[in-house]
């Protein structure tokens, strides 16, 4: 929707940003912070967010005058996840795909120019990633992100060129020729990895899940450190998570022998 769209109400948009504004490494915002970073006044905040608290969806913190998100959030969130086929459909796999790896695997799907986590399974390794459910990250340097980018019907590879490649971890690809190339590596093998692209001394691969259409809908992926994701065990890692992919994508109705 545009900006200025006179069909939008400006206060229900207002009160979505402060309710997008809570994430894992910020739980708890203050109305100072959510005013500032917001560009609204702090009465329109304040009146938000005890209208928001009415409902449950945030909690205020008496110790620290801040609010945290409300369990209304968890029921709505409880009930998209529930209610997404892929997700239904997947998590046996992924089960047999951290059995099989040793590591923690996800189901992600695009939201925009990043990706979402919608599931995970975790594993047993007492030194793990740091991950979770509604995490989001930039398509671009992530191996899920880069296998939808790789299989989708549109042009979103040139909308995260343009919306700018900024640089996480030191093998961040920047120059959109090689991203460019990288996505169609990712195309040419059927899978895509990641290497200290987000987050330094970690590895993850991924592999396209498509539904009865032929679509790719989502990435199965796993992650874990290099020290346990060398090199020389890309190929075997990879062919798990493909033949993975491909049950959880029979198990949502796709047959190749309708799209070759």
């Amino acid at each position: 929707m545009a900006k200025n769209d006179p069909s939008t109400l400006s206060s229900v948009k207002n009160a979505l940003q402060i309710l997008k504004s809570f994430s894992m490494f910020k739980p708890t915002v203050k109305v100072s912070e959510l005013a500032q970073s917001l560009g609204l006044a702090k009465s329109t905040v304040s009146r938000i967010m005890k209208t928001l608290a009415s409902e449950g969806f945030v909690m205020k913190d008496p110790e620290t005058n801040g609010y945290r998100l409300g369990l209304s959030v968890l029921t709505l969130g409880g009930l998209v996840t529930n209610n997404l086929e892929i997700n239904k459909e997947a998590i046996p796999v992924l089960n047999d795909v951290v059995a099989k790896t040793k590591e923690t695997a996800h189901l992600a799907i695009l939201d925009g120019l990043d990706t979402i986590y919608i599931f995970k399974e975790e594993c047993h390794h007492p030194v793990r990633i740091l991950t979770h459910i509604g995490r989001k990250n930039p398509a671009y340097c992530t191996s899920s992100g880069k296998v939808m980018l790789a299989f989708h019907d549109g042009n979103l590879l040139e909308e995260v060129i343009q919306n700018g490649l900024q640089p996480f971890a030191k093998n961040t690809i920047t120059n959109p020729d090689e991203l460019r190339a990288a996505i169609n590596k990712v195309k040419a093998q059927g899978y895509a990895v990641s290497t200290e692209e987000l987050t330094e001394g970690t590895r993850s691969i991924a592999a396209p899940i498509r539904d009865y259409t032929g679509k790719v809908v989502s990435a199965i992926n796993i992650v874990g450190p290099l020290q346990r994701l060398p090199d020389y065990k890309i190929p075997s890692m990879a062919r798990i998570l493909v033949d993975a992919a491909k049950e959880a994508s029979e198990r949502l109705g796709y047959d190749a022998r309708f799209f070759r």
